[in-house]
């Protein structure tokens, strides 16, 4: 009777045990992974460095400074000149600066969006990996436990193997199942050894780090409507998003080349040294009087073949990134549609296998009932104890993908 108690007992103490985890040690590790992975560093230190380039391009050019000293000094009126000192200045065509800066304001933004759906991935692995530790610690407590029920059934085929009332088959029937869910629990470990490296990876955090699971996995489900949905990734997404800032990017950069064919203006002062002339009749206010020289300059751009080919090739990659977003479009929705239908499997299959468990529970008692009773049938009681232990990892796995399923679908929203 010890076998049957222990079956019963952990059987439903898995179909009732405790509520729902809180969510709360996943959000810790989703804040960690967020501050620490390198990967998403890298992505945040690229839109950085592109949203510096901002104020360089859109600055008009530094002012020019010359110096020219005259080897032979040119005589003129009040005296030989010995030097000057000119600055100038230019101006772009009114706009071209503006959105030339707008172009990589742009860029940055699709950048940031690159970020932020890196971002979007490392939270889908971090919880992807977080289930799959789930699924495989709850394979590893309910092999182990299934192990112990399996040594007290062989102790119950020794009692009735000495009352004359079971065949030696049923002790080596039960040494045969042990031995396979030994094998069984080896793999597990070693599996949750592997999930626990890279988990932690993912957080970069020590390998050895621990990590709470839960014991059992909180209800997945979905805030939204099946076409609301799809509406909201394609609003949404980041991968599209970061498409959407380009063609604006692009948008720009056309402007900015078509600006560019205007003209761009100069001014500028030349001071020009003069030294004392050797000429008595001059005005002394007038001997060795400096000259100032005010000038104003416009550039022509006469060859206009170059900027015509940049306005071309900035139409040609507007037009490429629209058919990228449109195929980008169809590419999520057939990713939501692949997401949808695995939540929708598992909600199934949660249901599915607790029935299942439930009943197998219920028909293992019977049999084990029968079997203390007369010692017949031990066959038929190891293989209803193979269905229970099916059912208790095909619903907690069932479990654990209805969660992946409905991260999947968060990652495409952007979440």
């Amino acid at each position: 009777m010890k076998a049957k108690t222990l079956i019963i007992s952990f059987v439903f103490g898995l179909l009732v045990s405790g509520s729902v985890y809180a969510q709360g040690n996943l959000d810790v590790y989703l804040k960690t992974a967020a501050e620490n992975n390198p990967g998403l560093k890298a992505k945040f230190s690229d839109y950085l460095s592109v949203v510096e380039k901002a104020p360089q391009i859109g600055t008009i050019p530094d002012p020019v400074i010359a110096f020219g000293y005259f080897i032979s000094p040119v005589e003129t009126r009040v005296g030989p000149q010995q030097f000057v000192i000119s600055a100038a200045q230019t101006f772009p065509w009114f706009g071209k600066l503006s959105t030339a800066e707008d172009a990589v304001i742009e860029l940055a933004n699709s950048k940031l969006e690159v970020f932020e759906d890196s971002r979007s991935k490392l939270f889908y692995d971090v919880k992807s990996a977080y289930f799959n530790l789930y699924f495989v610690q709850k394979g590893i407590d309910i092999t182990r436990e299934n192990i112990k029920i399996l040594f007290a059934f062989k102790q119950l085929a020794l009692i009735k193997l000495e009352a004359g009332k079971a065949s030696a088959v049923d002790e080596l029937r039960v040494e045969m199942e042990i031995a396979d869910l030994e094998d069984q629990l080896a793999y597990l470990l070693d599996s949750q050894y592997q999930l626990q490296v890279q988990f932690n990876n993912l957080l970069n955090v020590d390998s050895q780090s621990e990590i709470v699971i839960p014991t059992i996995l909180w209800d997945a489900d979905l805030a939204y409507s099946h076409a609301q949905l799809m509406d909201s990734i394609a609003a949404n997404n980041h991968s599209i998003k970061q498409i959407e800032h380009r063609i604006l990017s692009w948008e720009s950069q056309q402007s900015s080349a078509r600006k560019t064919t205007g003209p761009s203006f100069s001014i500028g002062l030349d001071y020009i040294n003069v030294k004392k002339s050797s000429n008595p009749s001059l005005d002394p206010g007038e001997n060795g009087k400096d000259a100032f020289l005010a000038k104003v300059g416009i550039s022509i751009p006469l060859y206009r073949r170059k900027y015509d080919g940049m306005i071309q090739e900035a139409t040609y990659q507007i037009e490429a990134a629209s058919f990228e977003r449109t195929d980008r479009v169809n590419q999520l929705n057939t990713l939501f549609e692949l997401g949808y239908r695995d939540f929708k499997d598992g909600e199934r299959r949660v249901a599915l296998y607790f029935k299942q468990l439930d009943l197998a529970a219920r028909a293992l008692d019977i049999l084990l009932a029968e079997y203390s009773t007369d010692g017949q049938n031990f066959e038929e009681v190891l293989r209803m104890e193979r269905k229970v232990l099916k059912y208790q990892l095909e619903l907690d796995k069932a479990r654990a993908d209805n969660n992946a399923a409905v991260a999947f679908i968060d990652y495409l929203l952007g979440n």
